[in-house]
């Protein structure tokens, strides 16, 4: 610690060098009140110790004020003597962090190191609480602005229903507090025309304000330009991919967006999607229960905004009646124990599928609860590290 001592002239100020100048500490001490006043700014105190009848009783006060204001959130402690309660009182009114009382024998110089040690730790806890407090603030106001975009009804029509739910990671923090997480998950669904519906899932990179960022752009980008002429949804996304490509928000330190662009045809049931960097969609048939990958993984292309003028492909499949067909972020699939391989024990598109056929005869929304519930489940209490997104679209 860096120590800053005023002192009036005394033998005591000869036995304080020699006990605070130890242990890797350094003590300056002034015991001329014109050096202490230059001596404030000189360097950064990490704790002042200060004679509560420096330079004088009558001006001891006014050095005191006058440190406190020069030295902002440096702990100050007071060392008094025994026969000046009411002298202390009046410091200890004033905001002195502690005090010592200074008996005749000078034993108290032995407790010094101790309690400047002590003021000075509990100053650094504060200022930690703090900052905890203030990036906790943060991370809820980004939090905010990333759900802000995340739609709060999705359409219904002609015989299909489309419901979705975003959670965000939650990590337990020293065996007991939850601290709920920013990221970069999205989804959205809207209607082209009367038979057209298009959903989607979106997954930035990272967490924190960069992510969000890259969601927010990826959201502008797609509003801006989604009801132009597109032949398919491949071309859809190459669009996307080749603006994100300039974007220096998105590839800032190397970010990229998965994403799962689909179109569905009301009429037709006929069904397409597009996959960049993102887990395919999986479909249930209700009358067998049987739940199905669709795609491969040689149709999975590059994450947006990592490759200029990368073709994706569009894929198609026609929906069966009574049916159900999932759309998710990968933080869905990646929940794992805390004593157990982050890749081998993690929920996994197993744990997806059974939870899928357990819940065949709920309703959908109980049916997107319970997929939540296993994947929380999983990782026994301690959250899920990535913020997870779903949507499940039901043809009656």
């Amino acid at each position: 610690m860096n120590i800053l001592v005023g002192w009036e002239a005394s033998l005591e100020t000869e036995t304080l060098e020699l006990m605070l100048n130890v242990g890797g500490h350094e003590a300056t001490i002034c015991s001329d009140l014109d050096q202490f006043n230059q001596t404030l700014s000189a360097t950064d105190w990490d704790v002042v110790l200060l004679s509560l009848s420096f330079p004088s009783q009558e001006e001891s006060v006014t050095t005191f004020e006058n440190t406190k204001r020069e030295l902002p959130g440096v702990p100050i402690v007071g060392a008094a003597k025994s026969d000046d309660i009411t002298h202390l009182i009046q410091f200890v009114s004033q905001g002195l962090h502690s005090h010592v009382i200074r008996d005749t024998e000078g034993n108290f110089i032995m407790l010094l190191i101790s309690m400047l040690e002590a003021a000075h730790e509990n100053v650094k806890a504060l200022r930690a609480q703090v900052v905890a407090e203030r990036l906790s603030e943060e991370v809820d106001s980004v939090r905010k602005l990333q759900e802000s975009v995340i739609p709060d009804d999705l359409p219904e029509t002609n015989g299909y229903k489309v419901i979705g739910r975003y959670e965000p990671s939650e990590i337990r923090v020293d065996g007991q507090n939850m601290v709920v997480m920013a990221g970069g998950d999205y989804y959205d669904s809207f209607a082209l025309d009367d038979s057209k519906v298009v959903m989607l899932v979106g997954d930035a990179s990272g967490h924190g304000v960069k992510a969000c960022m890259s969601i927010m752009t990826m959201h502008t980008l797609i509003r801006m330009i989604r009801n132009n002429r597109f032949a398919n949804t491949a071309d859809f996304v190459n669009a996307v991919n080749n603006r994100l490509c300039t974007s220096d928000i998105v590839q800032d330190e190397g970010g990229f967006i998965t994403i799962i662009y689909c179109m569905l045809d009301t009429q037709t049931n006929h069904f397409e999607w597009t996959c960049a960097g993102h887990p395919l969609p999986l479909l249930q048939n209700l009358e067998t229960n049987e739940v199905t990958i669709l795609g491969d993984e040689d149709q999975i292309g590059l994450p947006l905004a990592v490759m200029e003028g990368w073709e994706y492909e569009c894929i198609s499949a026609t929906i069966p009646p009574n049916s159900r067909l999932l759309i998710y972020t990968d933080g869905l699939e990646e929940a794992f124990p805390p004593s157990g391989d982050a890749l081998v024990d993690q929920f996994g598109v197993e744990g997806i599928t059974q939870a899928l056929k357990d819940s065949k005869d709920q309703p959908l929304e109980d049916a997107l609860e319970l997929i939540f519930q296993r994947s929380s489940d999983i990782t026994e209490g301690t959250g899920r590290h990535d913020d997870t997104s779903v949507m499940i679209i039901e043809r009656e």
